[in-house]
């Protein structure tokens, strides 16, 4: 028989994809170019042009059955040596090379960190607005989500909902800053005031509370801020990290997780992930794609287009009357809606081929985000569009 639970789940399709996949099929009936699609997170511009020389020379020069066979269970010991050199020098973070797990994206690192740190019935607790996946990757497992209200006037951390869900079955709280879908940075008080909550909670309760930390938009800021590194805040911390934004390479699927070198447990968490590996087949991610990441451990694309189309997207939506809360990093906008409804709102805009996707699955009412990860001149040419759209069927009932 088939399991009923993943068969239930043919119902309930990501709202992103479905848009996307809508997307995709009116271009094909008006020309792509004239879709604005704001639906899908998928990085727009090329990958470290180093990356690409690494991959061709080691593809070309070197022992093709080291280069393709497996890796180790952890990762390759090289590969995870650098990655802990370039946290040490970067966040002053004394991790080494048995604090590294290399992983497929930061899917596969949230996969693994959830379950070494939480049992069946466990609570895990995130913040709204939340990326609606980490449903599936929390409750798969056995533990619950619990979601905190949104904080709607900047996006940080609402405290009192926090304090008052946290319990004796906290097992973990899951973070992502820079956040999808808000694009705000927490702030090194927030960080702080979070880290004094969960030590004293810990103490409270006997037992540890770790803090997962979602970070694949680290290197994506704006206004020439720096994101602040929540493992410096909190012990208990596992840092899950991916390239695929910062080197735009999501479909390599390479990241990893670093476990604070003051963690429980610190020194065998990642051997536990190896093992937990065994039980999802989540394991031995690309052997060349760790190498050739290695290769340009501190380099980042050239992200700058994602802050130039921020400013003319946020520009335009102050200039409409949009509400929403400047963005400090990755390359989402969250403004509230011009109604309540949120998913009508985005039906609406569907009608000027605008895709934009409605934030009832991100744990939020009344809002919508726009994944602005496109060429700038579209970006440029849909203002126009959200300006017809506005105008049309909101100003004119004012």
């Amino acid at each position: 028989m088939i399991n009923e639970t993943y068969k239930a789940m043919l119902g309930g399709k990501s709202v992103i994809r479905e848009l996307s996949e809508y997307a995709t099929a009116r271009g094909m009936e008006i020309g792509y170019e004239n879709v604005f699609d704001f639906s899908l997170g998928n990085p727009s511009v090329p990958c470290h042009p180093d990356f690409t020389k690494a991959l061709v020379r080691m593809l070309e020069n070197e022992d093709p059955v080291a280069i393709h066979g497996y890796s180790p269970s952890l990762g390759i010991t090289s590969v995870r040596r650098t990655v802990a050199e370039s946290l040490r020098r970067r966040f002053g973070i004394e991790y080494s090379t048995e604090h590294i797990f290399m992983t497929s994206g930061a899917a596969g690192a949230i996969a693994h960190a959830v379950r070494s740190v939480t049992k069946p019935g466990d609570e895990v607790i995130t913040f709204a607005p939340y990326f609606p996946e980490y449903n599936e990757y929390i409750n798969k497992t056995g533990a619950v989500l619990k979601v905190t209200p949104a904080n709607t006037a900047d996006f940080q951390i609402n405290f009192d909902a926090f304090e008052e869900m946290l319990s004796e079955k906290t097992a973990a709280v899951l973070i992502n800053s820079p956040n999808n879908p808000s694009g705000i940075v927490y702030s090194a008080d927030t960080l702080k005031k979070m880290a004094d909550i969960l030590s004293d909670r810990q103490k409270k309760y006997g037992h540890d509370i770790f803090l997962i930390s979602d970070e694949p938009y680290r290197e994506i800021l704006f206004d020439g801020a720096e994101a602040p590194y929540p493992s410096a805040f909190y012990d208990n911390s596992l840092s899950c990290y991916s390239f695929s934004k910062s080197l735009s390479i999501p479909g390599e699927r390479i990241g990893y997780i670093a476990v604070n070198p003051k963690c429980r447990d610190a020194d065998i968490l990642a051997v536990i992930f190896g093992q937990i590996s065994r039980g999802i087949g989540h394991n031995c991610p690309p052997s060349s794609i760790q190498l050739a990441v290695a290769e340009v451990i501190d380099k980042t694309s050239d992200l700058s287009v994602y802050e130039r189309n921020m400013n003319l997207i946020y520009d335009k939506l102050k200039e409409l009357g949009f509400e929403v809360v400047r963005p400090g990093g990755t390359f989402y906008i969250f403004p509230k809606a011009l109604e309540e409804d949120a998913i009508a709102f985005c039906n609406k805009a569907k009608n000027y081929d605008l895709i934009l996707v409605p934030s009832d699955n991100f744990g939020v009412k009344g809002y919508f985000r726009m994944a602005y990860c496109i060429d700038t001149e579209k970006v440029v040419r849909s203002l126009d569009v959200l300006e017809k759209f506005v105008k049309t069927e909101y100003k004119a009932k004012q």
